[in-house]
């Protein structure tokens, strides 16, 4: 490489290469140094949850929470009552991206159909995340949405429901009868996953698989198994506890909390769950 370097000095001194060349060619030869991945931070909410974050993301964070805000400020502003779909999005566990994005739009749309699209605007997180945060964590994802679901004042005073997706949902989507369940789950990933091409190179390498696809959505597709889940459990318990404790809220303007399209009972609502994707970085 030096011998090469110094051939093109000698002939850019006998005006054979012209130096804005030269110093391109020095540049190939000797590349900056790649640039290096950013050490993850704790970063914490109003509500004190604290999560490992890439600070590359924080920008995208920041406006995605402004513009999600907004959203539900115009929904608000047409006279709608403001619910949060919790659905597991990942794949952990034998279930397919694809496959819960689609289910969690479906979902929406049931909520919708249910108690009126007139009167009630869902906030369904597989629509809503930044195309921004490709590649982003769970617990990137959990920070940006944690923000979003505590609001500015810390008691979620955006919202006035959660709606955590259940096996009963699942089970619609899939068009599941309660006989034979598991074999119907077995004729539709022949029929629609197996010959997907977006699903060729994960069943190839045996991410996704016949029977885990199966044992998955017929008898764990549920929040109950879901870390992002878990999380937005716990937050609309803490919301809850810090609106109990409020003047201008109180016992009786709780969020609403319906768990696979049913109310939670009482004890539900102050009852917490196994954390997911909150923790702080480890040193």
């Amino acid at each position: 490489m030096n011998g090469l370097v110094k051939a093109y000095r000698r002939a850019q001194r006998l005006g054979a290469v012209p130096a804005l060349v030269l110093a391109g060619t020095i540049l190939l030869l000797n590349p900056a140094p790649a640039r290096a991945a950013s050490s993850p931070v704790t970063l914490c909410t109003a509500l004190d949850i604290c999560y490992c974050v890439n600070p590359d993301y924080r920008d995208a964070i920041t406006v995605n929470v402004a513009r999600v805000r907004q959203l539900i400020a115009d929904n608000r502003a047409q006279g709608k009552a403001i619910g949060y779909l919790s659905v597991p999005l990942s794949p952990a566990g034998g279930g397919a991206y694809l496959v819960n994005s689609d289910m969690a739009k479906a979902t929406a749309e049931h909520v919708g159909k249910r108690f009126g699209a007139r009167t009630v605007y869902l906030l369904n997180p597989g629509e809503e995340g930044s195309d921004a945060m490709q590649g982003a964590s769970g617990a990137d994802y959990m920070y940006m949405w944690t923000q979003i679901l505590e609001g500015q004042k810390g008691l979620g005073e955006d919202f006035d429901f959660f709606y955590f997706s259940g096996p009963t949902d699942f089970a619609r989507y899939f068009e599941l009868t309660g006989t034979a369940d598991l074999e119907r789950l077995e004729a539709w990933f022949d029929d629609k996953i197996a010959t997907n091409p977006k699903y060729k190179d994960a069943i190839a390498n045996g991410s996704l698989t016949k029977a885990g696809f199966r044992n998955y959505y017929g008898l764990r597709a549920s929040v109950a198994f879901s870390y992002g889940s878990h999380d937005e459990w716990n937050i609309a318990r803490l919301i809850n506890d810090r609106r109990r404790g409020a003047a201008d809220f109180g016992i009786a303007n709780q969020l609403a909390v319906l768990f696979d399209g049913q109310p939670v009972s009482p004890g539900g609502y102050e009852t917490p769950t196994a954390s997911g994707d909150v923790g702080r970085c480890i040193k």
